[in-house]
């Protein structure tokens, strides 16, 4: 991890040929370069041996690949993995990055901002307060450098920070990730979260192909106001009419994510509500259980509950899943891990 050098991880084969024409190096080493990090995920210049050992020794008085280690980790006795890595938008910040396997699946969870803006009361990194945004390749890095790189099946960018206030970066992993010259995944192994910020969350209906979530947690407006103060400028009901606009009846899902509070979201007032919320829009809702986070009071919902709640939605049209919970044992909630190192290091 070298700082004072720029990182070719991120770039396109694009910005890759203005990065060697600057260099004087022919206009071919654009596309090797392209190769080592996307096909082969090289992890030093070095590595890219078809390339003069002379251009290699140029290249690498100003850039890097930018393959940034994690510099610590958690590890769940369910295999879950909690890494945390060093990100380029502030000296001594970190994010939180997890690993997920389960069975033939092995799904990443990706941060795109240091903190966030959204204050959730259930969400430790809204209490971190927000840092600033993670480049593409801080990003990027996340699944680049991870240990278990090789194995995974499916990206979600469900970890700290909104997606849609930093969609630019977003959109670029994206389209580095399912380009035929970058990972040539599917979209449909990715999925972006959001809240639902109106305009930004348009623009990613309408550039992406990828699977979208939105961060329900109560169809009410006044209750989903307290949990989420971003409903005031961004309603649920005005986010819900947006999704109507698309097609998800087809490979691309649309999926609502809903953590349960015991007696206070999760009654048949609520499913009802969720009902008819989402009535005539091809979905799935995500009940998710409570990880406690420091400072907020809020009461996890029993399984018996969740069962209700999950069998009422999907015996009145509305496809519903418990996610299974991972990682108890660690850090589970996104932002403690991040929270406990930077306490440490004060």
């Amino acid at each position: 991890m070298d700082i004072t050098k720029k990182r070719l991880l991120g770039l396109t084969p694009t910005e890759l040929k203005t990065v060697v024409a600057e260099f004087g190096m022919p206009a071919f080493t654009a596309k090797q370069i392209t190769q080592w990090l996307y096909e082969k995920h090289a992890k030093s210049i070095d590595e890219m041996t078809n390339i003069s050992k002379q251009n290699r020794m140029r290249l690498a008085e100003e850039y890097e690949v930018g393959a940034w280690e994690p510099i610590d980790c958690q590890r769940s006795i369910d295999g879950t993995v909690k890494y945390l890595f060093p990100v380029s938008c502030g000296e001594g910040k970190f994010v939180e990055t997890v690993y997920i396997p389960d069975g033939d699946r092995a799904t990443i969870c990706v941060s795109c901002q240091v903190g966030c803006k959204m204050n959730c009361l259930f969400c430790q990194t809204g209490k971190q307060g927000w840092e600033g945004n993670l480049t593409v390749a801080d990003i990027l890095n996340q699944i680049y450098a991870m240990p278990e790189a090789e194995t995974l099946t499916n990206i979600v960018f469900m970890g700290q920070g909104e997606p849609m206030d930093n969609l630019d970066a977003i959109l670029r992993v994206c389209e580095i990730m399912t380009a035929d010259w970058g990972y040539q995944w599917s979209p449909k192994r990715i999925t972006v979260s959001s809240v639902g910020v109106r305009n930004k969350l348009k623009r990613y209906l309408d550039e992406s192909d990828c699977h979208v979530a939105i961060s329900m947690h109560s169809p009410l407006h006044e209750q989903r106001l307290q949990l989420m103060p971003a409903e005031k400028a961004m309603p649920i009901e005005e986010t819900v009419e947006l999704l109507r606009q698309y097609d998800f009846s087809h490979q691309r899902r649309c999926s609502f994510e809903y953590i349960c509070f015991g007696g206070l979201n999760d009654t048949m007032e609520h499913a009802k509500a969720i009902i008819n919320l989402v009535k005539g829009l091809e979905c799935r809702v995500n009940l998710i259980r409570f990880h406690e986070i420091p400072d907020a009071k809020l009461p996890g919902a029993n399984e018996t509950r969740m069962e209700q709640l999950r069998d009422y939605l999907t015996q009145h049209g509305v496809f519903t899943t418990i996610r299974a919970s991972r990682g108890q044992d660690i850090f589970a909630a996104c932002g403690l891990l991040s929270t406990a190192h930077q306490n440490k290091k004060e």
